[in-house]
């Protein structure tokens, strides 16, 4: 088992390449991340997912005052390459790394569930266009307790720049 460790953050992996995490802080107290970094991350996973650059499972707990810590497993093989990524880029050893991925995650989830936010993004084969409202929102609102985007909040947040005024932030080299 290697081991790791930054002031809020100990990393260990086990002899079967899943890493764990332990995260002094709950979710919902991770910092806020810049947009750019988001950008990085989302461009970096894409291109892993590209070069079927796939990933171990990653386990995160998550420590709260009390007894009753978060935890989080990622173990989808499209979570796990994205993940990879995001640890290969910025690095999954820091609050901040791990807020970059949880905040892509979960952008990726909203992107696939919420119909509201598709004026505000478009996905094509050679890549996505995101507004830099939802990309900024993403990046800086808090985190929930269970490490997502709080879908009402970023709602609200996003509607207050419509999609059409500035056009779509360029993401993976698509031009928008």
């Amino acid at each position: 088992m290697t081991r790791g460790s930054s002031a809020a953050v100990t990393v260990a992996r086990g002899h079967d390449g899943v890493f764990g995490y332990l995260v002094s802080v709950p979710p919902e107290d991770l910092p806020p991340v810049r947009a750019r970094d988001l950008e990085a991350a989302w461009d970096a996973s894409r291109e892993a997912a590209l070069r079927d650059t796939w990933d171990v499972p990653r386990l995160f707990r998550f420590r709260r005052a009390g007894d009753h810590d978060t935890e989080l497993a990622l173990a989808d093989p499209d979570a796990c390459c994205w993940a990879g990524a995001v640890d290969r880029t910025l690095g999954l050893a820091t609050t901040y790394g791990i807020s970059v991925c949880l905040r892509l995650l979960a952008l990726v989830d909203l992107l696939a569930s919420a119909a509201w936010a598709s004026p505000w993004f478009a996905l094509r084969r050679d890549g996505a266009a995101i507004h830099p409202s939802l990309l900024s929102a993403a990046a800086s609102l808090p985190l929930t307790e269970q490490g997502r985007l709080d879908e009402k909040t970023l709602r609200r947040r996003v509607s207050a720049a419509p999609p059409g005024r500035t056009g779509p932030r360029t993401l993976a080299g698509v031009s928008a």
